[in-house]
């Protein structure tokens, strides 16, 4: 048996353990508020040192863990700290009481329902694309390829390559160029000539079409979803299994996923007008 005087002391190493781990998190999210607060123009390590209060080796060592989880950002020049991409992520997925989310989420239901397989919602970030909401339909064979959260190089994934198709072709190159060592590295079938021939293909068919390139046997389509100024503002896309997207059932597909995109274009449009009137009282 355990000597109390045992017991004791072990529990007071691990309540201290704990009350340096709850400490260490409260520095971290300070770092993170006053990082943000500091706006595009970027926080000084200096400065953060002053509005903590803490020593210069521990901010330091912090602000090294928060942009190894890419919660943070350096500029390499400036040497200044930034949000960093997982935290436009978190705000992304935290945002569904806002915006293109909430308003997506009827659409995305009505697509999971009538197709039977599983619709998703995407945004474009930089030359990135974040899937935002996966919603599974009835059929009960699900593909595994895309899930909220899930971050991919514009073009690769059904509503990826919407996105990426809907911009124009000034854009469209920039993109595929920033992301052309990532696509060779870990995405060949989008890599080269192969990223430029399928903006081709979707721009001439109206929808983005994925025969399985990222993962064999998950098979999708995608549509754009337009802003009043004709930009991409988010796409829809179905994913299924390859034998439940053949020609005939793409173009059934098209049909529901035109529908669904121009039905959130829409009511975008409905509550902007609604609340410039509010603001006009």
């Amino acid at each position: 048996m355990e000597h109390p005087k045992s017991i004791s002391a072990r529990k007071a190493v691990q309540t201290t353990t704990g009350a340096r781990g709850a400490q260490s998190l409260d520095r971290a999210a300070t770092l993170l508020i006053l990082v943000g607060r500091a706006g595009p123009s970027g926080a000084r390590l200096a400065d953060l040192i002053v509005q903590t209060d803490l020593t210069k080796p521990t901010v330091h060592r912090m602000l090294t863990a928060l942009v190894r989880a890419g919660l943070l950002d350096q500029d390499p020049q400036t040497r200044r700290y930034h949000l960093g991409p997982e935290i436009y992520v978190l705000g992304t997925l935290a945002s569904a009481r806002f915006g293109l989310h909430p308003v997506s989420m009827r659409a995305l239901t009505r697509l999971s329902q009538e197709s039977g397989d599983s619709a998703f919602l995407s945004v474009a970030h930089d030359v990135y694309s974040i899937c935002l909401h996966r919603e599974d339909g009835p059929y009960p064979i699900k593909v595994q390829s895309l899930e909220a959260g899930d971050r991919h190089p514009l073009g690769v994934g059904a509503g990826s390559l919407a996105l990426l198709s809907a911009l124009p072709d000034r854009e469209v190159d920039q993109i595929i160029a920033a992301n052309a060592d990532i696509l060779s590295e870990k995405y060949p079938n989008y890599a080269g000539p192969a990223l430029p021939r399928l903006v081709s293909e979707t721009r001439r068919n109206g929808y983005a079409f994925n025969p399985g390139l990222m993962l064999s046997g998950s098979w999708a389509i995608g549509m754009a979803i337009r802003g009043e100024d004709g930009r991409p503002i988010g796409a829809l896309s179905i994913g299924a299994i390859e034998g439940r997207l053949d020609a005939k059932r793409r173009h059934e597909l098209k049909t529901l996923l035109r529908r669904e995109a121009d039905w959130i274009a829409m009511r975008l449009h409905q509550l902007r007008q609604g609340a410039a009137r509010s603001r006009g009282r």
